[in-house]
C-alpha cells in the first residue's frame, strides 16, 4: 500500500511543532489532518476516520489521555503519543490506556517517520490477519499456538505454561510496547507487590531458554521501567 492512502490526524496545540510535523508527513506522502484541541481531535477522529493519530498529551482543553480513552471505546486505530512528558509513569499510563507508541520531545523527524511506518505496517498486518496464523516466526524463533510449542533453530525447547503464555501474548502484540501491568493482568489476572518481580524472573528464564545473552535484544526488547516488546520481524 502506498503512503498516500493513509490519513494521519495530528493533535497538537503548539503551532510550530504542528506545522513541522505536517510538513514532514506531507513530504512522506501522507494525507494530514490537524487539530489543536482534544475535543476537536475527537470530533475529527469520528468524522474523518484517519488511519493513525499522532497525539500530544498537554492540550489546552483537556488532557490527551482523554482522547485515548474515547478512541479505545470502539477503535483500535494506532495512536503515537508525542509528548514533552518524559517520566516513565506518564509513558506507562498512556500505553496502559491503549497508545501504541510513545515518543518524547524533542524528537528527530526520521524517528517520527519510522515509528509511523512501523505502526501502520503492524496495524495493516493485524487487519489482514483476521484469523491469526497458528505459527509466529521471528528469525529462527517459532511459536506454534495450536501445539503450544516453542522452537529455536528448528529445535523444540521446553517452556512452562506461564512462559508460553507470556511469549504468546507478546507475539500476538508484535511491535507494540506492553507495560508490566498489562502483561501481568493478562497472564495472572491481578497485580500485587511481587508481580513485577515475578514477571522479570519469568522473562529471565525465557531469555535463557531462547539462547539470548544478557543484555541482548534478539527477540524481546526490554523497555526499561515500562515493559516489554516483541520485535517486529521486519525490524
Amino acid at each position: 500500500m502506498s503512503n498516500n492512502k493513509y490519513k494521519i490526524l495530528v493533535v497538537e496545540d503548539d503551532r510550530n511543532i504542528l506545522s513541522m510535523i505536517q510538513t514532514v508527513l506531507d513530504l512522506g506522502g501522507y494525507q494530514v489532518l490537524t487539530a489543536q484541541r482534544c475535543q476537536q481531535g475527537i470530533l475529527m477522529l469520528t468524522s474523518h476516520m484517519p488511519d493513525l493519530v499522532v497525539l500530544d498529551l498537554g492540550l489546552p482543553d483537556m488532557d490527551g489521555e482523554e482522547f485515548i480513552r474515547v478512541a479505545r471505546r470502539n477503535s483500535m486505530i494506532p495512536i503515537i503519543v508525542l509528548s514533552a512528558r518524559s517520566d516513565e509513569q506518564d509513558k506507562v499510563s498512556a500505553l496502559d490506556l491503549g497508545a501504541n507508541d510513545y515518543i518524547t520531545k524533542p524528537f528527530g523527524t526520521a524517528e517520527l517517520l519510522a515509528r509511523v511506518r512501523a505502526s501502520l505496517r503492524i496495524n495493516h498486518m493485524n487487519m489482514r490477519a483476521s484469523i491469526p496464523s497458528s505459527v509466529f516466526t521471528l528469525g529462527d524463533l517459532e511459536i506454534d499456538y495450536d501445539r503450544r510449542q516453542v522452537a529455536v533453530g528448528g529445535s523444540v525447547i521446553h517452556v512452562t505454561q506461564t512462559e508460553f503464555n507470556i511469549l504468546s501474548l507478546l507475539s500476538r502484540q508484535v511491535g507494540k510496547v506492553m507495560t508490566y501491568s498489562a502483561i501481568i493482568n493478562s497472564i495472572w489476572g491481578t497485580m500485587d507487590d511481587g508481580s513485577v518481580k515475578k514477571l522479570q524472573v519469568n522473562m529471565a528464564n525465557i531469555r535463557k531458554k531462547l539462547g539470548c545473552k544478557p543484555g541482548e535484544n534478539k527477540y524481546i526488547i526490554n523497555e526499561l521501567g515500562v515493559g516489554y516488546r516483541m520485535l517486529d520481524p521486519q525490524e
